[in-house]
């Protein structure tokens, strides 16, 4: 058995063990940095000069100072110092100054895309797979440019929304 939880580390009280609330205790505070994740804004390179306790960031790769070799981490100050979590893949945390979410594929954080196979509201599919492209209006016997306008101005729209190419 191990001394640690294998996804997010936590500390693991060992039969025998002294101080054991020293162990308990900084399980709850690495729990509390990465249950409902949120940060105060994406990848940074340098440690704030004052954060308040709580407050968690995401460590930029190359990041210096207190930070030096913890890129890609969640960094959360804590009790006067940095505690620092590495995050799983698939972890998502909220970016409270971007307004969006960041997930972490185990090699990059990306920022405010959300991947999914369709978008259901009230159980009806608003948008699913996408379907081949579509063309622009052509041929016919009588040929009306207002609506042939309107129909290629509905597909330059949709394909600016990227529900079509």
């Amino acid at each position: 058995m191990s001394d640690q939880s294998p996804r997010f580390g936590l500390p693991f009280i060992l039969p025998g063990q002294a101080q054991k609330e020293l162990f308990h205790n900084e399980a709850l505070i690495l729990v509390d940095a990465v249950l409902q994740a949120a940060v105060e804004e994406g990848p940074r390179a340098a440690p704030p000069a004052s954060p308040v306790p709580g407050e968690c960031w995401i460590v930029a790769a190359g990041a210096t100072d207190a930070w030096s070799g913890r890129g890609n981490a969640l960094a959360a100050w804590i009790d006067g110092g940095w505690r620092f979590v590495t995050p799983p893949a698939g972890m998502t945390v909220w970016d409270k100054s971007g307004g969006f979410p960041r997930r972490w594929d185990g090699s990059v954080w990306s920022g405010g895309r959300l991947t999914c196979s369709g978008l259901s509201i009230d159980g009806k599919a608003v948008v699913s797979e996408r379907l081949p492209a579509l063309a622009n209006p052509s041929g016919g016997t009588i040929i009306d440019a207002e609506a042939r306008a309107a129909v290629a101005a509905l597909i330059a729209t949709l394909k600016s929304h990227g529900l079509t190419d």
